[in-house]
């Protein structure tokens, strides 16, 4: 059976590598800058057929390469987790100001957070015609987010699920606190420097 990316898959390999070396390029300009590296560790991936032919049914579209590569955003994905907020959004800038990258779309769930309490700033862009979805995030919003996803995952909860979330709330609460004074000290310890 064809792949839903026919004939387009090397397409998306190339445009992933690309976008990876940006991000490389990004990294060494703001350590040469800032002397830090602002990125912790960075994934990227394409997504896999069944994924992908799930959101195209859950969407109502064709299960086809049109829909997969046009109608969805996020083929290609890419997951940026930084040590700091501050860098979150030094990497936000630099990736606005890529020439070759057509931003589509930013949602930032950092200042805007989701009832759930999700933290993590979205941005949707277009490189050479193909969408890739970058995800930047501090550790602790990552670290919600994973295990806020195992658990959600869960299909037998029997316990009080208004609880569970307003508890979820609480934590992403809690580690948002922490990220904003893990900034303060940074800042503190940047300008004791100066």
């Amino acid at each position: 059976m064809a792949s839903i990316y026919d004939p387009y898959y090397d397409d998306l390999v190339k445009i992933q590598q690309k976008v990876l070396d940006d991000i490389e390029d990004i990294k060494q300009d703001i350590m040469q800058k800032k002397g830090m590296n602002p990125i912790e560790h960075c994934l990227s991936r394409i997504k896999d057929e069944a994924s992908m032919k799930e959101k195209c049914l859950r969407k109502h579209l064709p299960i086809n390469s049109d829909s997969a590569l046009h109608k969805i955003q996020d083929a290609i994905g890419v997951r940026i987790v930084c040590a700091f907020l501050d860098d979150v959004y030094d990497i936000r800038d630099a990736l606005l100001h890529e020439k070759h990258y057509d931003i589509i779309r930013e949602k930032d769930y950092i200042k805007n957070v989701k009832p759930s309490g999700y933290r993590s700033l979205h941005l949707i862009v277009k490189v050479d015609g193909y969408f890739v979805e970058f995800q930047l995030r501090t550790i602790s919003q990552d670290t919600w987010a994973a295990l806020e996803h195992h658990m959600r995952y869960k299909k037998d909860i029997k316990g009080d699920i208004k609880l569970i979330e307003s508890e979820l709330k609480r934590c992403a609460d809690e580690l948002a606190a922490t990220d904003i004074s893990m900034q303060t000290i940074r800042n503190m310890i940047i300008e004791e420097g100066e």
